[in-house]
């Protein structure tokens, strides 16, 4: 098993993709850790859309890329979208829960747990801000009500070197009272 730590140091953006195909069973594993995420009152309030054809990654990958941002999304051999569903909740909770906006949060941490998932299979990953959403949701049929709150390139690293991470210091982040 593979140690907490060391897989978070080792999870970073891909940026180059290689043009093996990812494997279904590693797509679906990605979302079942997603699954398994702590949500609030376990509103659970996400679903997945997996996009591995390669003519619709390959347009979804053109969605991507405005403002000439994401040229490397082009090598992507998979895409996840995240969307938000309405809170499971149970009815007496729910009118108190409905001033807490929870879905922002848990949807973020879905992600992580997605992304690190596919780090410990080898997957590489890269969460996306910047994407047309009417046309990703035009291309995937994804009804209007519901609003794509996250996309995910994947697809196996053209090179596995670990970049170097350069982050804020603990000194800086964190504080004891």
């Amino acid at each position: 098993m593979c140690d907490f730590m060391d897989l978070c140091l080792r999870r970073q953006s891909c940026r180059n993709f290689s043009e093996q195909p990812v494997e279904q069973e590693k797509l679906v594993k990605c979302v079942e850790a997603a699954r398994l995420a702590p949500s609030g009152c376990n509103g659970q309030p996400w679903s997945f859309v997996i996009a591995e054809n390669p003519e619709i990654v390959s347009k979804m990958a053109e969605c991507t890329q405005q403002l000439g941002l994401n040229a490397y999304i082009s090598g992507a051999r998979a895409f996840f979208v995240v969307l938000e569903e309405h809170a499971n909740l149970k009815p007496q909770i729910k009118s108190i829960v409905d001033s807490q906006y929870f879905a922002p949060g848990d949807i973020g941490g879905a992600v992580a747990y997605l992304c690190l998932e596919a780090e410990s299979q080898g997957v590489g990953t890269c969460i996306l801000g910047i994407y047309d959403r009417e046309k990703i949701a035009s291309l995937l049929n994804i009804p209007q009500e519901k609003h794509i709150r996250g996309l995910i390139a994947a697809g196996y690293p053209a090179d596995p070197t670990v970049r170097k991470k350069f982050r804020k210091p603990l000194e800086e982040i964190i504080r004891f009272v």
